[in-house]
């Protein structure tokens, strides 16, 4: 069910895998995606689940409505009710024992945290995110909130790897443009893009050092949901909050 949790000086990121829930084929079994057809019932149930097992409350936790872009929500607490979550790929916040959720099959999930400040954040970087710098948009976020970029703690979740994730070589050149270390290349030769490398290299500018990333490939990996492999598939989430 969590395929990672660690803590830092109070500061909690977890990861979950496709296991330990209750969806039905082909969300398997831990689906915590509530815009893919999923039973609602069943998301309901492994969401309540995946924030047990993380001894968190589930009524605690704050979802986005993710777009692949770059706009950041700053939350103080849960949405009033599914209508009011914002259409945002970074969530921040600076009030403790609130979990910060992001969701995903591939994309790369970013957890941060400053510790001191007690600021955290949470960020869907798929490609297209990832360009438009939705990262550095939620380290902007903290900042303002009192947090230091060296001081912030960094995860990145399973996601799709770059000797995996195949694009069309003019996809390639424009991601490359904006962030070298994304260009890659598959297993077999032909033009990729790393998002995850390109996370780290703009969290390495940002001057955030403390940074760990998962050696799981999504699309690699049969524990784990990817949409590029499967379609039709069920979401992983990263979570992270303070003491």
């Amino acid at each position: 069910m969590i395929s990672k949790h660690s803590t830092v000086s109070g500061a909690h990121f977890a990861f979950t895998d496709r296991w330990g829930g209750v969806s039905a084929v082909p969300y398997e079994e831990l689906n915590l995606g509530g815009a893919v057809g999923d039973d609602p019932e069943a998301v309901r149930t492994n969401r309540t689940l995946a924030a047990t097992s993380l001894g968190i409350d589930p009524a605690r936790v704050v979802w986005m409505n993710q777009v692949h872009g770059r706009d950041v929500a700053v939350v103080d607490g849960p949405w009033g009710s599914d209508a009011d979550i914002p259409s945002v790929d970074a969530v921040v916040t600076a009030r403790r024992g609130l979990a910060l959720a992001v969701l995903t099959a591939d994309c790369t999930p970013v957890l941060l945290a400053d510790p001191v400040a007690k600021v955290a954040a949470a960020a869907h970087a798929g490609r297209p995110g990832m360009v438009a710098g939705v990262v550095p948009a939620a380290v902007e976020a903290m900042v303002a909130l009192g947090a230091d970029p060296a001081r912030i703690v960094a995860r990145t979740g399973p996601a799709v790897c770059g000797r995996c994730y195949e694009v069309p070589e003019a996809m390639r050149a424009d991601v490359a443009a904006v962030e070298p270390t994304a260009h890659a290349e598959t297993s077999w030769g032909t033009p990729a893009v790393d998002v995850t490398a390109g996370v780290h290299a703009q969290l390495d500018r940002l001057r955030v050092r403390d940074r760990e990333q998962s050696p799981v490939c999504t699309l690699e990996s049969g524990d784990h949901f990817s949409y590029r492999r499967d379609r039709t598939t069920g979401r992983l989430a990263g979570y992270v909050w303070l003491d």
